[in-house]
């Protein structure tokens, strides 16, 4: 036992009032317990030391008031009694929460512990952290420290027996090993694809190489002998010579079908034949556009003619209402007088009546009065007239307007059916010129435009009609960092002959300008079971559009490597439908 502490005697008086007392002590040693943690003294070795206290060899025997009465492990932290016995913060704590309200009581001597009396021992703190202990992994540690150190020790000790950090690895071992495993023999670590460099976990790495690497050089799957990255097969395919295609000639009749290196065998042998078919093709073309301009022609001069006829119309209506307005100022004086008048000749009958006999000049005056009223109703006529040949001036001149109106919204049309003849591809591919791009995307970030849309282009001249739409700026989860493009499926005239669901493979480039042909292309093929691919109905104006909202970051835009898709302020955009099995009427 220690001696020389300070100790104090309970009141007896205050026996009532144990239980009180009992839980604010408890909540007093609470709070110092958290003052302690605040400050690190507990945390920094004390509290870490709990789980191992019964298990520590000290290279001197350990005194016995260094002894936990309660735990029988050394003191951690000492708390004193008023009976001079140390026990650890924790027991002691453990201890008063599971006696008895009046009964907590020291367990070598049976003193009743009154926690106001309780104090923390700081000498006897001082005396046990001083204390020599063995490393807890002897024999194979042959370091002694005090026991405030051992913590720091087991903390860089090469013996310390630690769980491999690899996600999936269960294997524990001691620190002078783990580092080995974790890096050279543990399945479960990282390493890099040898191909692509990305760090996979090692037992991944082999499905990856196979399956999906982007840098993983595979066979043509069309049969050729080249091996290509596999990011490249699409590009590849584009030139490979095993590909089955259509002459690039058969939106002009020509129907040679077979390997991409026989159609270009083909097409140098037969110039002659596809410069006729294109000949007779763009003849075609002309006479339709010559149609197309006589009929606007025609259409025109009747605008013209309706136009003379309103304007001639319009000079005749102009006089006839100045003179309806002064004739309706007529008629309203002539009623005026006319109601006057109405009033006299009602007064003088009743004269009359009354001095028929003896009124002979009355009489003359009376017929004067008839021959006025006569005339003013003539002229009341003449305006009533006069008024319904202005209401049938007025809607002939409106039937006129309706007509010149209808003439020129046709005239419009036929222009815009004139533009779209001239630009407008059968092919399935259409190269689209954007230009001023820096000042359209600064548009659209600001919200006006939302996007751009191409001319429409057909997969032949009874085909699909598509068009091609772009945000420069971004578009749903590529708002902002990349430039999404897309393409819509639009009504056409022949919709009713073509097959539904669409069905074929589609491709979108972005054009590199340096020459160097390094363009960005991204391709799908159309789920049947998507509504955008269904046939779009003829009172909508297209589908819902369809591709890929980050086709390129913007800053590859702008900065780009060993390509160059912003020249000029302008960029080039392609789509290409691939036609093979898509029977042409």
């Amino acid at each position: 036992m220690i001696t020389g502490r300070l100790m104090a005697t309970a009141d007896p008086n205050l026996g009532g009032s144990r239980e009180s007392t009992l839980q604010s002590e408890g909540s007093r040693l609470e709070s110092e317990e958290s003052k302690m943690r605040s400050t690190g003294s507990l945390v920094s070795w004390e509290a870490e030391l709990t789980s191992i206290q019964h298990s520590l060899k000290f290279v001197l025997k350990l005194r016995e008031e260094f002894v936990c009465p309660i735990c029988r492990g050394v003191v951690l932290n000492p708390q004193q009694n008023s009976c001079g016995h140390i026990y650890c913060f924790h027991c002691l704590q453990g201890l008063l929460e599971s006696s008895s309200p009046s009964s907590p009581v020291c367990p070598v001597d049976k003193t009743v512990i009154t926690p106001a009396e309780v104090f923390q021992d700081k000498c006897c703190k001082r005396e046990i952290s001083g204390l020599d202990v063995y490393c807890t992994n002897s024999p194979a540690c042959s370091s002694v420290v005090t026991l405030n150190h051992l913590q720091e020790h087991l903390r860089s000790c090469h013996y310390e027996v630690l769980q491999c950090t690899n996600p999936g690895c269960r294997v524990a071992l001691q620190r002078r090993y783990l580092q080995e495993h974790m890096t050279k023999t543990c399945p479960h670590r990282r390493e890099p694809c040898p191909h692509c460099r990305q760090p996979l976990q090692l037992s991944f790495i082999q499905d990856h190489v196979h399956i999906s690497c982007p840098e993983v050089e595979v066979d043509c799957p069309d049969g050729c002998s080249q091996q290509v990255p596999r990011h490249k097969l699409v590009e590849h395919r584009e030139l490979c010579p095993e590909v089955q295609t259509d002459c690039s000639y058969k939106k002009f009749g020509c129907s040679v079908q077979g390997k991409r290196g026989t159609v270009m065998l083909h097409e140098d042998a037969a110039v002659n034949h596809h410069m006729l078919l294109v000949l007779r093709s763009n003849t075609h073309l002309e006479q339709q556009v010559e149609v197309l301009q006589e009929e606007a022609l025609l259409r025109q001069r009747d605008a013209n003619t309706d136009s003379l006829l309103v304007t001639g119309m319009q000079q005749q209506i102009r006089p006839l209402l100045q003179q309806s307005s002064s004739h309706e100022h007529i008629i309203s004086t002539a009623q005026r007088t006319l109601s006057r008048q109405e009033d006299t000749l009602s007064a003088l009958q009743l004269d009359v009546q009354q001095v028929a006999q003896g009124l002979g000049p009355g009489f003359a005056e009376l017929e004067q009065l008839r021959k006025s009223l006569d005339a003013v109703m003539l002229e009341v006529s003449s305006a009533e007239a006069l008024r319904d040949q202005m209401g049938t001036l007025e809607k002939k001149l409106k039937r006129q307007s309706g007509l010149l109106d209808l003439h020129s919204a046709q005239l419009d049309l036929n222009k815009q059916r004139l533009q779209e003849l001239e630009t407008t591809s059968y092919d399935g591919k259409l190269i689209w010129k954007i230009e001023d791009f820096r000042t359209k995307r600064e548009a659209e970030v600001k919200g006006q435009p939302p996007c751009l849309s191409s001319v429409p282009f057909y997969t032949g001249h009874c085909g699909y009609k598509m068009a091609i739409k772009a945000y420069l700026n971004g578009d749903g989860e590529g708002r902002g960092t990349h430039l999404s493009l897309y393409v819509v499926l639009m009504p056409g005239d022949f919709d009713a002959l073509l097959p539904w669901p669409f069905r074929q493979t589609v491709s979108l480039s972005i054009l590199d300008q340096s020459g160097a042909a390094n363009h960005r292309s991204l391709s799908f093929r159309p789920d049947p079971a998507n509504k955008c691919f269904q046939r779009p109905a003829a009172e909508a104006i297209s589908n819902t559009a369809v591709g890929f909202p980050c086709f390129i970051p913007l800053d590859m835009l702008d900065t780009p490597q060993n390509a160059a898709y912003i020249k000029d302020d302008t960029l080039f955009f392609k789509v290409k439908v691939d036609m093979s099995g898509l029977e042409q009427f």
